[in-house]
């Protein structure tokens, strides 16, 4: 009661002041308003591989990871090197290819191609035209991992990586993009990704794109963006994506994550197509 009684002599006693209450004044100040940082890109590639001469991947381009250690996955395929059964040119479009064979301890065969020593770059749009094949125990990916080893005391996750495009084939059509770091990675469940589902995946060529700049990475499937991990600006075990990647282009078989279901032997030989791959500057 002694609280509303004083309410009602303050309001009373400022009545009595003037007929007309004075409003209070505010000085309103404009703050200017400060959009995200957006990035541009050059219009013509620094780098692509159009795919133009029949037979094997580009040797001034391109490299191969080789065998069949399971690449930190239990992956069951053995990748060979400039085997132009498994990675092959004809009429404008690469094939990597995964068959039935056996190599060494393995029971199928398949190539992984990589820039690393010919095309290493920071930051950049990197864009692919590519066919997904379909079949269950199938997992292609294009994606990228760092040149270097700068920072932690593992090369992976610690020093990222950058998923354009995986598929995993016993979930038809829906693609994946990722990063993995330090912080965030598969392993600790704490991975940033995104999924898509996509129509024709399977029968028609899609572009498959990431915008790596120094605040963002975007990842976009016919340039409709599904994919976002913004640079939390917390050190490199959050963000080690300020020095040089390289790209990496494989059909996996098998796997911790591809091989869940098992594999379906009937689907070899399983082809993953590229018509292009191109990489756009980005812009100072």
């Amino acid at each position: 009661m002694l609280r509303l009684a004083l309410i009602a002599f303050s309001l009373s006693t400022f009545s009595c002041k003037s007929e007309e209450p004075v409003a209070p004044k505010i000085n309103i100040i404009d703050l200017p308003v400060v959009p995200p940082k957006e990035y541009t890109f050059a219009t013509t590639p620094f780098w692509a591989d159009e795919f133009e001469k029949d037979g094997l991947p580009d040797a001034s381009k391109w490299g191969y990871d080789v065998g069949n250690s399971g690449w930190g996955n239990n992956e069951l395929q053995n990748y060979t090197n400039a085997n132009i059964k498994n990675a092959h040119i004809e009429n404008g479009i690469l094939t990597i290819e995964a068959i039935k064979e056996t190599a060494g301890s393995s029971a199928y065969t398949s190539a992984r191609i990589v820039t690393k020593g010919k095309n290493d770059f920071l930051y950049g749009r990197i864009e692919a035209k590519a066919k997904i094949p379909a079949g269950r125990g199938n997992w292609p990916a294009i994606w990228m991992l760092a040149s270097q080893s700068d920072y932690g005391t593992q090369y992976w996750p610690d020093n990222g990586e950058i998923d354009i495009l995986e598929h995993v084939g016993y979930d038809p059509g829906v693609m994946h993009a990722s990063v993995h770091t330090k912080a965030y990675n598969h392993v600790i469940g704490t991975q940033k990704t995104a999924t898509t589902t996509l129509a024709n995946w399977d029968t028609e060529f899609h572009t498959f794109r990431v915008d790596w700049t120094p605040d963002y990475v975007r990842a976009f499937i016919d340039d409709k963006q599904y994919f976002e991990f913004k640079n939390p600006k917390g050190g490199w075990e959050q963000w080690p994506f300020d020095k040089k990647q390289h790209i990496l282009m494989n059909l996996a078989i098998g796997g911790n994550w591809g091989g869940q279901k098992g594999v379906d032997d009937t689907i070899f030989p399983n082809k993953f197509q590229i018509d292009y791959i191109r990489v756009y500057a980005l812009n100072p």
